[in-house]
């Protein structure tokens, strides 16, 4: 091979992205089977592309991510949505534009009062074993065996006092019967909940299923009771009612308020508190009031570089053990680094008042959560020119009853908004792949307003408007929705298919010698036709801008082909054809596609 014809690897590619310099070397695994883990269909009827990354800068990434890449470790993957059994919706949300639903609002108030200690589940110690039947928060459970025949009684007056509803023609008699159930109001919460002398005891929500069951039986006549529909508040005004029919509670009050029956007494000896009172009961509200500053817990977030690090690993082997029930063999700390350290993104260091860069600058980061010092969750996140990208979150199953899978999703959503003061690009919340045909999938769609890739336009669309038609099938080509209300044309017909890639499996570790000429059995004459139609018939293909790493160099192709044998070539090029494809054009003339 003549050293004219060779293009060094500085001369092909030298700081292609504009952010802190680098290149993306990548190597093409192509066509990719295996069992999903979604359907758990028994068949290897997941189909993608697979890519793995010695390197890679945030903004090829970014390009890819937006093509509907994602990656796991060093390999990065697509999945080939028109042939997949389970199509994945790339899904991400405007984080300046995020709206919390009441559920998610609940979340962060339970969190707060968790670290203030006015929440009355507690977690267990360090070093304290958690079994799957046993309950956060044991102190209570003597307490709660003492108050249990009272918590029936009650819940059985209630249930009677439905009957009496029905038998009189309040409540549909053809609905289903939701039991009652009445919860001890504990000493924390009776303060703040309780108005005037007496003292709440009791409370009970079932007003509200049965409002939800009214509503199932679609009894438009009896929708309503003199003009007024059958509210939560308004039910249990009725079994209010109900409830002095059946009988008498004496030392005993009971009120409603906002759908709710609260049980009340005045005094210390009613028939309720000789059973439920502990000896330590009585001064629960004074001694909370002393010991709340010294219960009082810190919560911190720490975000690092993505590194290992042997809490985060002890943390990760609970968590999948006991919420994944994973087998202790795939949970080694071989596969948890390629999994969730290892990473080809090149890091991008901020640059003092570069508004191009936020603090941390660019890359791959650990988001840790401590309480109390305690690690109790992981977040692992990409920081990328547009936006966090959630890769995967990790936390103590001791803290479930906190779902710091929710409050992890708030924060990060929180800190692009005010991250994007220092970065005016970053500006979007990834959450991975949406899959609507998996149920629990679906909760991605809860952060809103979201938006989902199109995947074969890649254009963005409203999950709202995505929603009805993947209801009627799992693969949608989301941009016919948009183009259709917008009354655009398209370069591509109406509702054609994505194009696919044309190989099977193909196997890519043949020696790059099979490529390259200069083998003794050549023969001379093969090889000077060979040069005369590199020379003289070649036609400029879509494929001649991609470059190639070849022993440590790099070419591009329309160079590069000139010194392959004409078998080297027939192999090469539908690959390069098939990469371009599932990359783009202009990622396939950005970043090297090494030969191994």
């Amino acid at each position: 091979m003549s050293s004219k014809k060779l293009k060094s690897a500085n001369d092909a590619s030298s700081s292609r992205d504009g952010l802190g310099g680098g290149e993306s070397v990548i190597a093409d695994h192509g066509r990719r089977r295996s069992t999903c883990g979604y359907c758990k269909s028994p068949a290897r009827s997941s189909i993608s592309h697979g890519l793995s990354a010695e390197t890679l800068t945030v903004s090829d990434y970014q390009a890819l991510i937006d093509r509907g890449w994602r990656r796991s470790g060093c390999y990065l993957y697509k999945h080939e949505m028109d042939k997949t059994c389970c199509p994945s919706y790339t899904i991400r949300l405007k984080a300046s534009d995020f709206a919390p639903s009441k559920e998610q609002q609940r979340v962060s108030r339970r969190l707060e009062r968790f670290l203030d200690g006015k929440l009355d589940v507690q977690p267990r110690e360090q070093g304290e074993h958690t079994g799957a039947s046993s309950p956060l928060g044991t102190a209570r459970s003597e307490e709660n065996n003492n108050i249990e025949p009272v918590m029936d009684d009650l819940s059985k007056m209630i249930d009677q006092a439905v009957q009496v509803c029905i038998q009189s023609g309040e409540f549909p008699s053809n609905m289903p019967i939701p039991k009652a159930s009445v919860k001890k109001v504990f000493c924390d919460k009776k303060k703040k909940l309780a108005k005037g002398p007496e003292q709440l005891l009791y409370t009970s929500s079932v007003a509200f299923p049965i409002a939800a069951a009214i509503k199932r039986t679609h009894t438009s006549e009896k929708a309503e009771i003199n003009g007024n529909k059958l509210s939560p508040e308004t039910i249990s005004e009725m079994l209010l009612s109900a409830m002095s029919k059946v009988r008498e509670t004496p030392g005993v009050s009971i009120k409603v308020s906002k759908g709710h029956i609260n049980f009340l007494s005045a005094s210390q000896d009613s028939f309720s508190e000789k059973h439920v009172t502990t000896p330590n009961e009585t001064l629960c509200a004074k001694k909370d009031s002393e010991n709340h500053k010294a219960r009082k817990l810190k919560l911190e977030m720490r975000l690092k570089k993505s590194s290992f690090d042997r809490e985060e690993h002890e943390l990760y082997k609970r968590y999948q053990l006991k919420v994944h029930n994973d087998n202790p063999s795939h949970v080694v700390e071989s596969s948890y680094r390629r999994f969730l350290v290892d990473s080809p993104l090149i890091y991008v260091q901020p640059s003092g008042d570069d508004e191009k860069v936020p603090p941390c600058g660019f890359g791959s980061f650990h988001q840790q959560y401590r309480v109390d010092g305690r690690l109790v969750a992981v977040g692992v996140v990409d920081i990328l020119p547009k936006c966090l990208s959630s890769v995967y979150l990790f936390w103590d199953p001791d803290y479930a009853f906190l779902s710091l899978g929710k409050y992890s999703a708030i924060q990060e959503i929180n800190w692009v908004r005010e991250n994007q003061v220092h970065c005016q690009s970053l500006e979007y919340y990834y959450l991975g792949y949406y899959i609507h045909s998996c149920s629990k999938m679906r909760y991605k769609a809860a952060y809103r307003p979201s938006e989902l890739l199109c995947p074969l336009r890649f254009q963005w669309v409203p999950f709202e408007v995505a929603r009805p038609l993947l209801d009627k099938k799992p693969y949608v080509i989301l941009s016919d929705i948009t183009e259709s209300q917008n009354q655009c044309s398209s370069s591509l017909p109406h509702g054609s298919e994505p194009r696919t890639n044309e190989h099977e499996e193909m196997e890519q570790g043949e020696t790059n010698d099979h490529f390259m000429g200069g083998s003794d059995d050549d023969d001379d004459d093969d090889e000077e036709m060979d040069e005369s139609e590199s020379e003289d018939t070649h036609i400029e293909s879509d494929i001649d801008n991609i470059i190639v790493g070849l022993y440590g160099s790099q070419y591009r192709y329309k160079d590069l082909r000139k010194m392959l044998t004409p078998v080297g070539r027939k192999q090469l090029e539908p690959m390069l054809q098939s990469y371009r494809k599932v990359v783009g054009d202009e990622l396939s003339e950005r970043m090297v596609y090494e030969l191994r």
